[in-house]
């Protein structure tokens, strides 16, 4: 049975699943599915048209379902599925698909911190995390386990590939490949996610496969149609294998590298195994 606080709001059309739990003041509307065992703390608001899988917590004050905050958006509006095991902090906001048959899906395992906001007719993969005031805007695509810093902006139609960082208040205009870091100050690329690739379980050999791939991408000065025979070419197995599909499904361009100017000093740091050290090499060597 449920746990339902007798200051909440429920619509009796409202499919509620065992073991959930819904705190003071929450509104769930109708047409709407709360999975077993989620969790709803006080103020949570759940719009109709909207699914919420199992093992669910969602916090103070986030509203799930909203309409599209979009001109166009008619009497009814699309629907938000989001899957299971999902954290949704205070004061996220994730709206509905804009039209009647579209739809917004979010994953299983994500996180989205306080005032996290996801626009209409997203799509977020898994394992993704999308942190404080993040805005999300309509038609985006976050694929799995990327990583979507502090008041990042990310324009419509974009894609954030898999394993993707993006840093802090980065505007994002055009796709960003998968297994890159976003410098958030210049919004440009600036290496590769080792630190998420290694705590995502690649081997060496798998990051040194991509690490080929990103120069070919960004080193090479070969044309478009040019990478992307070299990349089908050369990886098409393994990680690297990635890119190549996700740059032919490209519309918007592609996040360029941060390069160092002429003349400017370099500093390089010791190759060793420490977490982070390739790292902070890359991002100086792209440094600018």
């Amino acid at each position: 049975m449920p746990n339902i606080h007798a200051t909440a709001i429920v619509d009796p059309q409202a499919q509620i699943g065992s073991n959930v739990t819904i705190g003071p003041f929450s509104i769930v509307e109708g047409d709407t599915v709360i999975g077993n065992g989620s969790q709803l703390a006080g103020h949570a608001v759940i719009k109709a048209r909207t699914e919420l899988g199992k093992d669910n917590k969602v916090y103070e004050g986030a509203v799930l379902g909203g309409r599209p905050q979009h001109v166009q958006a008619g009497e009814r509006v699309g629907r938000l599925k989001i899957g299971d095991g999902n954290i949704i902090r205070e004061n996220a906001t994730i709206n509905c698909g804009l039209q009647e048959h579209s739809c917004t899906v979010v994953g299983n395992g994500n996180m989205f911190m306080v005032n996290a906001h996801v626009g209409h007719d997203c799509h977020v993969g898994e394992h993704t995390i999308v942190t404080n005031n993040a805005m999300i805007a309509g038609h985006v695509t976050i694929e799995s386990r990327a990583y979507i810093s502090g008041a990042a902006g990310i324009h419509q139609f974009c894609r954030v590939g898999q394993l993707a960082m993006v840093g802090g208040q980065a505007h994002i205009s055009q796709d960003v490949l998968p297994f890159v870091m976003i410098d958030g100050l210049s919004s440009e690329v600036v290496g590769l996610n080792r630190i998420g690739l290694r705590r995502s379980g690649y081997a060496r050999e798998d990051i040194l496969q991509l690490k080929k791939a990103y120069r070919v991408i960004y080193r090479s000065e070969l044309t478009f149609g040019e990478i992307l025979q070299t990349l089908q070419q050369q990886f098409p197995t393994g990680p690297a294998a990635a890119f190549f599909e996700f740059m032919l499904a490209g519309k918007r361009g592609f996040v360029r590298e941060r390069r160092a100017p002429p003349k400017s000093t370099i500093k390089l740091f010791p190759s060793d195994d420490r977490e982070g050290s390739d790292d902070e090499a890359e991002a100086v060597r792209n440094a600018g």
